[in-house]
């Protein structure tokens, strides 16, 4: 099978910056952002651009959609019942399913309304993207990771890896993408978390000695610890790898909770800290930096 319609479920800075890509490849006319009414009437006048380029990206109704060959979902976790309401419309008997929401609980959401034969589980990671004002920027691109769920028709992942090579898409096919889920976790708890409760930045949450580094790391070794009682078998080898990635972007760019913070968004720290605590109730595990982080995330969004 060869995709050559995509609809979107989110039109936010990760769904602009692959959508974007495609279009160069197959033009404006094969991606689509598909909305709910209300989200519809929202943004109709909305003036979006990506690095400084007006961006004429077509978005249309759920109730006027038709069915796509791929639909991808980039809305954050806060979104993902809407959303799954929201892509019925596109949905036919051969469309696929990839997910790009954060955390490890999304694809199974999806599996158990739309089945797995068809859907693909996955991560997007390494860009530098912020999405502010409807002003996208970014330098990085960053890469998608997608593999198969034991469910998935391998035909499924072949048909994926085809688009994304065509629209010249960075991406990996995992064999082991539970792995890959949970190390993104990871970096998110550490990364997304410090940022958003210090209002800082990649630079600043790697900056040698200081509070926010501390902050990060801790994070992510506490997510370390409960993967393997999880059964994943993450490593202090994978945390260095996660501190290296951050490393390498622009120091002035922000994570997606930071640019919540700026812009007074409802975050995702249930399905970040809020995870990782319950699960670590569940091992006896202690967890102190995820549940302050959890505590501080949430007085902060309080206080909007």
């Amino acid at each position: 099978m060869q995709i050559n319609k995509v609809a979107f479920i989110g039109k936010g800075g990760v769904g602009l910056l692959y959508g974007s890509m495609i279009a160069k490849t197959l033009g404006n006319d094969a991606v689509e952002y598909i909305m709910d009414d209300a989200r519809f009437e929202r943004h109709a006048n909305d003036a979006l651009t990506v690095n400084g380029k007006p961006c004429d990206l077509t978005s249309v109704r759920a109730g006027e959609a038709t069915p796509a060959d791929l639909v991808i979902l980039t809305v954050k976790t806060t979104g993902l019942n809407q959303a799954l309401k929201t892509m019925e419309r596109v949905m036919g008997p051969n469309t696929l399913i990839a997910s790009l929401c954060n955390g490890i609980t999304s694809e199974q959401k999806i599996a158990e309304r739309f089945g797995w034969e068809h859907t693909v589980l996955g991560i997007c990671q390494g860009m530098d993207a912020v999405f502010l004002n409807g002003a996208l920027t970014f330098t990085n691109a960053g890469e998608i990771r997608f593999g198969a769920a034991a469910g998935t028709d391998p035909a499924t992942v072949t048909a994926i890896d085809g688009l994304y090579t065509r629209c010249g898409i960075a991406h990996t096919v995992e064999d082991d993408i539970a792995h890959r889920m949970w190390a993104k976790l990871m970096l998110n708890d550490g990364i997304n978390q410090t940022c958003m409760a210090y209002g800082g930045t990649y630079g600043s949450a790697t900056e040698p000695g200081s509070e926010q580094r501390r902050c990060f790391v801790s994070a992510m070794r506490e997510t370390l610890a409960v993967a393997n009682a999880e059964g994943i078998e993450l490593t202090e080898a994978d945390l260095t790898q996660m501190v290296r990635l951050i490393k390498g972007l622009d120091p002035a760019g922000m994570p997606s909770m930071a640019q919540d913070r700026v812009a007074q968004r409802r975050t995702e720290v249930e399905e970040f800290a809020g995870t990782i605590c319950r699960l670590a109730a569940k091992h006896g595990i202690q967890v102190p930096q995820n549940e302050w982080l959890y505590s501080r995330i949430r007085e902060i969004e309080a206080s909007w």
